[in-house]
This record gives C-alpha cells, structure tokens and sequence, in this order.
C-alpha cells in the first residue's frame, strides 16, 4: 500500500505485484495460458504439428515462451528489437533454437504494426498458429476472471485491516495500461463485483485513446496506436496519459542510493521504499496514473485504488544505464533526486485526464 509520503494524496493505493509469477516474472504468463490452453483442450491446436507465435512488446511473449516450453509445444516470440536487453537475454535462456524462434521486428514499444505485419507472413504457413493477445478474448478472459478476482481478494484483505481499526474501504478505481487489454479486463471484474471505475492508461508521447496521437515512447510493455478488438472501450470512466519521462527517471529515483536516502528524507517508510524495485516502466506508470485518479476525482483517504506492477525492475537494468548517460551524465546525486521527487511526484497534475461519458 503506498503511503501519502509517497505518493502525496490521501487515498490509499494498493499496487500488486507481477513479478510474483513464476518462470518469467511476470503476470502476463497468466494470459498466455489463458490463451493457448483453451485451444489445446479444443483440438485447434495441436502440440505435435503447430508452432504457436506471440506477438508482443515483451512479457507475454516471453509468457507464451514458458508456457509452449513446458506444455511440450514449439513457441516464436516476435518483439520490437528496441525491447530491452533484459527481455531477450532471457529468451536466448528460454528458446530452444532462438536464431529462429525469436523474430525482431523494427522499432520499440510504440511499432505494434510492424509485429502485426510479422504475424500476417508467418500466417501463411498453417503450421504457424498465431495467439495475437490484442484479439484473443483468453487474454481478456484470463483476466476477468483470474485477475480481477485477485485484486478483490487483496482489497478485501486490506480492508478487513482497516476495519480492525474502525474505518471502512471502498474499491473507487482501478488503473492499468490499455496495452493489449488483457489487464484491464481485471477492471471489468471489480466493476461487476465492487463498482469500481476504470482508468485507462496510456503513455503521453503515444495517446491514442487520449488525443488520437501518434509518436514514440519507452514505457515497455504497454502497447499503443491501436485499439485492441477486445479492449471493452466503453466500460472506461476516465482516461490518463503519463510521460516516459516520468517512468524513466522515477525507476532511477527507486534503484539508487541516492534515491532511497531522499526518499527516507522524505518520510517514506524504508519497508516500503525497499520494495519498489519490484516496479517496472508500466507498474509506475499505473501508480502515477492512480495518484493522478485521486486529484482528478478528490478522492479521500477512505477511496482505495488498485493497480498492478506487471513486471520489475530487474528487467530495465539496461535501460537504466541508457537514462543515466542520456538525463544524468554527470552522476545521481542527492540534488538530483529531489529533482526527480519533486517534479514526477510532487507534481503530479490532472491536465493529461480525460473522464469518459455519454455525451
């Protein structure tokens, strides 16, 4: 839960972690089971014959990888080539033959196209059976009903915590990048069984949903210039859009010493700044996007938020090292992570927040 010394609002935001999961540290394991499961039980796929291909910007390829691996199957991981190191040093771990199982497309996180044109060549082949994640309702799926029941547990938990102490909880919102919309189907989950509102997330330089924008960005993971087919659109109450640089630089802010002596200076708690590592680009967009939520909404201290890290950040170690020579050439001081503190956390503003409606 993290505390308003952090995060500077009053409402108490709940973050999940992903890295959690096994084999790939990650949750999107989770939607590619529920993808290709399904399809094995059903006979549309048949281990012994087709090569499943996932297309992805990173983690649920690498999910799709783990688990062809050990349902016995031969799995392609097709990702943008400018996906960070991290991610396909473990693929190399993970293929068995990677020189041919792991196609780089052009691009980064923002050239979903360019993997989608990947998939439509390799679809000539009918050994090749590709688990798109932005069109298969197992992902949406998996998630509704795996995800979002899991989030519930956990608020329950917390509030159950709170009750002990005499106040009470309610689940007001939920935020996740839009991605492949896999995530946010845990939002459709909490809606049903809480009421919870949803927040799609998007990243500033790329917002689709949020300006019909199209440009570049290097919050991994989360997919843009598209709207998934089964991103459930109409079900948002309230669109945000938060800069990589703000992701950028707070992931160097939460792996630093420097970073974790402002941060006690500050008044954060060193249990909880201890674990922020265990958030990605994505997990601290989501919490950013959720402070932003409790502004836009005023949202009280009895007004939980939910949201979840994907991954950690033991996947960017690279990029770090790409962020520190292109924002802080001369070292990570004390000076500049006040700076960072100051301007992606103490600022946090409401300008970038669309509220979905009916008219």
């Amino acid at each position: 839960v993290l505390p308003s010394s952090l995060t500077g609002v009053a409402s108490p935001i709940i973050v999940v972690f992903g890295d959690r999961f096994p084999m790939i540290t990650a949750h999107k394991v989770l939607a590619a089971y529920a993808c290709l499961a399904p399809r094995v039980v059903t006979g549309q796929f048949d281990p012994t014959h087709h090569r499943a291909i996932w297309p992805s910007t990173g983690n649920y390829a690498r999910g799709g990888i783990a688990i062809s691996r050990i349902m016995a199957s031969r799995g392609v991981a097709i990702l943008p080539e400018g996906m960070s190191q991290e991610r396909f040093d473990w693929l190399d771990r993970w293929c068995a033959n990677p020189a041919e199982d792991v196609i780089r497309t052009h691009g980064t996180e923002s050239n979903v196209k360019e993997i989608y044109d990947a998939c439509n060549e390799l679809r000539l082949d009918p050994g090749n059976f590709v688990l798109n994640q932005f069109s298969e309702f197992g992902n949406h799926l998996g998630h509704y009903r795996v995800t979002g029941r899991a989030f519930g547990h956990v608020f329950d938990t917390v509030r159950d915590q709170f009750r002990r102490q005499g106040r009470d909880l309610n689940l007001a919102a939920f935020t996740s990048a839009t991605g492949s919309a896999g995530t946010i189907a845990a939002g459709d989950r909490l809606k049903d069984d809480y009421g919870t509102k949803i927040v799609a997330v998007e990243a500033l330089e790329c917002p689709t949903m949020l300006e019909n924008g199209f440009g570049e960005h290097n919050i991994q993971g989360i997919g843009d210039k598209h709207i998934p087919l089964i991103h459930n659109v109409t079900n948002a109450d309230l669109i945000i859009g938060i800069s990589d640089r703000s992701t950028d630089e707070l992931d160097v802010l939460f792996n630093t010493p420097a970073g974790m002596r402002l941060l006690e200076q500050r008044g954060v708690d060193p249990a909880v700044a201890s674990v922020l590592t265990y958030m990605g680009y994505s997990s601290i967009c989501n919490a950013l996007a959720a402070i932003t939520t409790a502004k836009t909404w005023g949202l009280g201290p009895d007004d939980v938020i939910v949201s979840v890290a994907t991954d950690g950040s033991e996947m960017y170690n690279s990029e770090r090292e790409k962020v520190m020579t292109r924002h802080f050439s001369g070292g990570f001081d004390d000076r500049e992570a006040a700076a960072v503190f100051d301007t992606h956390l103490g600022e946090v503003g409401t300008t970038h927040a669309i509220e979905m409606d009916l008219a």
